[in-house]
Order: C-alpha cells, then sequence, then structure tokens
C-alpha cells in the first residue's frame, strides 16, 4: 500500500475524467506518494491545516504506470513516485484527512 494525498476536488474531477492527473506529472513527470510511514512528514511540512484533503490508499499490483521509489529531494528516504497517470481503480480507498486543531495531522484508519 501507498499513499497520495490529494485535495478532494482533484479527486472529485479524477472521478469524471477517469484518471488522477496532478500539477507535478506535468513538472516533474511522475505523482508523489508515500509510505504510511513516510506520508505525515510531508502532510504536516506542505499541507498544514488544509481541511480539503483525502488520502488516496493506492495497491502498487494495481497501477497501470510505472511506481519508483527514490529520493528527489536528497532526503537518504526513497518515496514512491507513479510515473504516469493514476488509474483509479488502483485505489482502494479514500480516507478523509483532515488536520488536528493545532493544524498537524495524524495518521488515520484505513
Amino acid at each position: 500500500m501507498i499513499l497520495h494525498i490529494a485535495h478532494r476536488l482533484d479527486w472529485e474531477a479524477a472521478q469524471a475524467a477517469g484518471e488522477y492527473r496532478v500539477d507535478s506529472l506535468t513538472t516533474e513527470g511522475f505523482i508523489h506518494c508515500s509510505t504510511a510511514e513516510q506520508v505525515l512528514g510531508p502532510a504536516n511540512e506542505f499541507y498544514r491545516g488544509r481541511g480539503d484533503l483525502v488520502l488516496l490508499v493506492i495497491d502498487p499490483a494495481r497501477l497501470a504506470a510505472e511506481l519508483v521509489y527514490e529520493d528527489s529531494y536528497d532526503s537518504g528516504t526513497a518515496f514512491p513516485h507513479i510515473y504516469g497517470p493514476l488509474n483509479l481503480d488502483a485505489v482502494t480507498s479514500v480516507v478523509p484527512f483532515t488536520p488536528r486543531p493545532d493544524g498537524t495531522f495524524e495518521l488515520p484508519p484505513f
């Protein structure tokens, strides 16, 4: 299982379009993802206080696009990246991802 932090409206648009695409697919060539152990780092760094998010729970075995684990920010940690649009049938669940009162996130049950 890998996770992707998505804006709720982007996920809704993906359902209408038949696939999920984000700006990073055009600008960087991939969709950023995380493992369950990694997701709180980017969530708290880039999305602190955002209440319009969901976590996409993705089954890597169902991906149509290539999945590559790599260290894209020289952090010493390899993050999963999807090199192509995310096919909707690879998403096994969509979990609300709301911050705590202090704006930080905790891992929800999924």
